[in-house]
């Protein structure tokens, strides 16, 4: 679905289909990151959400990312510690994350072929494979 797609109603479908209450909050939230189509920061989504007059607080943010994430709306993506990126985006993908610039792009699944699996612990299974690669401009000499 393209950005063009999203209005509020239809973030609140979205949210009342997953299972979650589709509260006003809540719906500017999603409407800030599902229109978007882009990778945002729950600061972004924050600056977004609230930047006509003050609705959301940061702990509202961050709870309703996390009950976002719970319910498969969003990926969260770490790219280093204390570095999250959510994305709208829970098809199957990759990401190149640029240093230098801290932009997040996509890479198709497809793209990208992983051969054989280091040997599991005990009583484990493999739940799903996310690859970051780490991107920086290469020194000029």
């Amino acid at each position: 679905m393209n950005n063009n797609d999203w209005n509020k109603q239809r973030v609140l479908e979205v949210l009342r289909d997953a299972g979650v209450n589709p509260t006003s909050q809540r719906v500017e939230i999603g409407y800030a990151l599902f229109s978007s189509c882009a990778h945002l920061s729950a600061e972004e989504i924050m600056q977004r959400v609230n930047a006509d007059y003050p609705v959301v607080s940061k702990a509202t943010v961050y709870n309703t990312l996390g009950l976002f994430a719970g319910h498969a709306l969003v990926r969260e993506v770490i790219v280093e510690p204390g570095k999250v990126f959510y994305d709208p985006n829970v098809s199957p993908h990759h990401h190149f994350y640029y240093v230098d610039s801290g932009d997040l792009v996509d890479i198709p699944a497809s793209s990208l072929q992983i051969g054989t699996l280091p040997d599991l612990p005990p009583e484990t299974e493999v739940e799903k494979v996310e690859v970051v690669i780490r991107l920086r401009q290469r020194a000029t000499h």
